[in-house]
């Protein structure tokens, strides 16, 4: 039984550290708009910092709050958010 959770423990130091490698700095280059369902999601255009894809500009998806030249941690630099298409009209920000 003790084994095993020591087994367990070391598993999360080790996805822990494996996360930490892989996130990419990016910066927020501007605020595209409100989405999700109730405007609860935010879309920025980020410039990617370092990593296989620096330099290059891409949409993502942001919950919670932000600003321009704030500085985001992606865990992935391949999958870019779909364009915006229709304003939010339920929630908070109507």
């Amino acid at each position: 039984m003790a084994e095993q959770k020591s087994q367990n423990e070391q598993q999360k130091k080790k996805r822990i550290s494996i996360t930490d490698s892989e996130a990419v700095p990016a910066i927020v280059e501007e605020i595209v708009g409100r989405t999700g369902f109730r405007g609860e999601v935010t879309q920025v255009k980020a410039k990617i910092m370092e990593g296989r894809n620096k330099g290059r500009s891409m949409r993502r998806n942001v919950k919670g709050p932000i600003k321009p030249k704030d500085v985001l941690m992606l865990r992935e630099t391949e999958i870019e958010a779909r364009k915006i298409r229709s304003k939010v009209t339920k929630g908070v920000y109507t």
